[in-house]
């Protein structure tokens, strides 16, 4: 190869040589070079400069490989060119395939210790994005029966959160029991068939009835009583449907929801059962408390009534218009109302309708107010405070495979946390390798 050729060789490896600080050149088969010519220019950085030295290598030659020489001996015959060498003497200890190995080698380290920040960074996130992982799909479960008890309270634990921030409004939902009452029991008191049951005709029947065959004295006392009984039980309907709406259609859809948003539970789906069984089951209890307590609410209005009231009332019967105004015949007309009192005109029965009227409407707006209290006490206030209380005592007595069979998952997912933790296990292991060699 003559020093034309290699010059346009050089030339032509220099254009492909990428320019950086990664770039290091090199320059093959030197002994090969014609008699007067060298790379000296090339190698010393005169004819092109990088950023890192040039090394001259000598290859082994075809006859060399075709004499099965080995690398050693192949190294050895280079370094003594090169020591020899009249162009390249004064750069033997620069030259070589063992001075680039050594050279390469060097600045590998150089810039993997750069990079070792980064790459530790790198790892340290993966880690935590693997533990973040494994939290949400939940970590692997004891084998003795107080890991796993304590396991399953917890779940339980986290799911009542749930419930308790639906209720106390942290999350969407509880705003629904306010509507029950704000709305739903207000339009149902008015709905009520009042105006039927205080019917003229219906006033006269109960009040004509209610002494039997005795006449009234001075005013038909258990007419009253009776019309206001019959008022009063109308009541009850409305009170067990706000029961009935705040059990059914608002806190067992609060539990529901509760389960489905409690994110530990979604590995467990036997326990997931359980514990919307175990919900249900005291909502039951707690519905049939606050239907006993709202229908005493009713009940107490009919079996006392305000004296109060009935005393303010003007219980003379209907005058014809003869009889208004005459003081003289007030004697008189007194003994004939007491004699026709069985006999009374339709304005007569109108104001009894129209007292029994007043008195329902303020039972009505004290039922109005009271119900809502007692829906919260024996319901919502109990779900918040008691909703799992039995479900703790049961699962508290439980054998261990019980408690196993409430903890069952999903093969597929027992398969993916392996899997996770076997590659954070890898992680861990790197970042620990490089940390005990990164600043040596």
């Amino acid at each position: 190869m003559t020093g034309l050729q290699v010059k346009r060789t050089y030339s032509f490896l220099l254009c492909l040589t990428f320019l950086g600080e990664r770039t290091f050149g090199v320059l093959t088969k030197l002994d090969l070079m014609d008699k007067g010519t060298n790379a000296l220019d090339v190698i010393e950085g005169r004819s092109y400069r990088l950023q890192h030295p040039w090394v001259g290598i000598v290859n082994r030659s075809q006859a060399d490989i075709n004499k099965n020489v080995d690398m050693i001996a192949a190294r050895r015959k280079e370094q003594e060119y090169f020591e020899t060498s009249p162009e390249y003497g004064h750069l033997a200890h620069k030259m070589g395939s063992e001075y680039l190995a050594k050279l390469l080698s060097k600045h590998l380290e150089v810039v993997i210790r750069q990079r070792i920040p980064s790459i530790i960074a790198l790892i340290n996130k993966t880690i935590d994005e693997l533990n973040a992982e494994l939290d949400r799909i939940g970590r692997p479960i004891g084998v003795d029966s107080g890991a796993q008890l304590y396991t399953i309270l917890e779940l339980c634990r986290a799911f009542d959160r749930v419930f308790k921030e639906h209720l106390d409004g942290g999350r969407p939902g509880g705003d629904r029991i306010y509507k029950v009452f704000d709305h739903q029991l207000p339009a149902a008191l008015k709905k009520l068939p009042l105006d039927r049951h205080l019917s003229i005709k219906n006033v006269q029947k109960v009040v004509t009835e209610a002494d039997g065959y005795q006449p009234h004295l001075i005013a038909p006392e258990q007419g009253y009583r009776r019309l206001i009984d019959g008022s009063i039980v109308y009541f009850k309907g409305p009170a067990e449907a706000s029961v009935d709406a705040v059990v059914h259609f608002v806190l067992k859809e609060l539990v529901r929801k509760s389960i489905a948003e409690t994110e530990e539970l979604k590995r467990f789906p036997t326990l997931r059962s359980d514990i919307a069984a175990a919900s249900t089951e005291a909502l039951e209890r707690f519905r049939d408390e606050s239907r006993k307590t709202v229908t005493r609410l009713v009940e107490m209005e009919s079996s006392y009534l305000t004296v109060e009231f009935f005393r303010k009332l003007n219980s003379e019967p209907e005058r014809t218009p003869g009889q208004a105004g005459s003081k003289a015949d007030k004697h008189s007309k007194e003994k004939e109302t007491v004699q026709n009192m069985d006999t009374f005109g339709d304005n007569y029965l109108r104001r009894i309708a129209s007292n029994v009227s007043s008195y329902i409407n303020m039972v009505c707006e004290t039922l109005r107010l009271s119900i809502p209290k007692a829906v919260v006490h024996c319901q919502v206030r109990e779900a918040k405070r008691n909703l799992l209380n039995h479900f703790y005592a049961r699962i508290g007595r439980q054998e261990k495979e019980r408690l196993g069979a409430m903890l069952d998952e999903d093969p597929a997912l027992m398969e993916r946390r392996t899997n996770i933790a076997k590659r954070l296990q890898l992680y861990k292991s790197a970042r620990d390798e490089i940390d005990s060699v990164a600043w040596k």
